[in-house]
């Protein structure tokens, strides 16, 4: 009897243990059917409202494109003025040094022409200054001999041609 009654409390524990294990696999089963569940509502949920989490995601990156692009433009402005400060000092410094090498030059080729006895643009002015006023010298002088020699002619009338042709040869040559 003590056999038997060892197979009956081996029967006995054997089928609690199948049977806990049959709940163990249903509690399992539950629970995986409850993720799954959860997970399908999650998609779900996730499908309809996605449309309006993408739309705020779109209006929040063009609000932060709008700032970033303002930051941009005031730094490229801050950059562009001091470029162009920086580009006004060069050019005048550069102006500043092309004209002391320019006045060098000229001093210099100015030496060069009068050592080779080239005449300067103030010796030609003052040439040509005196050249007028030699010119209008002469033209006094010949105005005056010419009314004289005129006179003359108008006495000697016919006698007095070839003193005339003279007078006008005169006038012909100092012109």
């Amino acid at each position: 009897m003590v056999k038997k009654l060892k197979q009956m409390a081996n029967k006995k524990a054997a089928s609690s243990a199948n049977l806990l294990d049959s709940a163990l696999a249903g509690s399992v089963k539950d629970s995986a059917q409850q993720i799954w569940l959860a997970g399908m509502g999650a998609f779900s949920k996730a499908q309809e409202e996605g449309g309006k989490v993408f739309e705020a995601l779109v209006k929040e990156g063009m609000s932060l494109q709008r700032k970033t692009q303002a930051v941009a433009e005031e730094k490229i402005g801050a950059v562009t003025s001091k470029m162009s400060n920086m580009a006004g000092d060069v050019q005048s410094k550069a102006g500043q040094h092309w004209d002391k090498l320019e006045t060098i030059f000229e001093e210099r080729t100015a030496k060069a022409l009068n050592k080779l006895g080239v005449p300067s643009a103030k010796d030609v002015e003052a040439l040509i200054k005196r050249i007028d006023t030699l010119s209008a010298q002469v033209a006094k002088l010949s105005k005056g001999t010419a009314a004289p020699a005129r006179k003359a002619a108008a006495k000697a009338n016919g006698a007095a041609k070839p003193a005339a042709k003279r007078a006008t040869a005169r006038k012909s040559a100092a012109a």
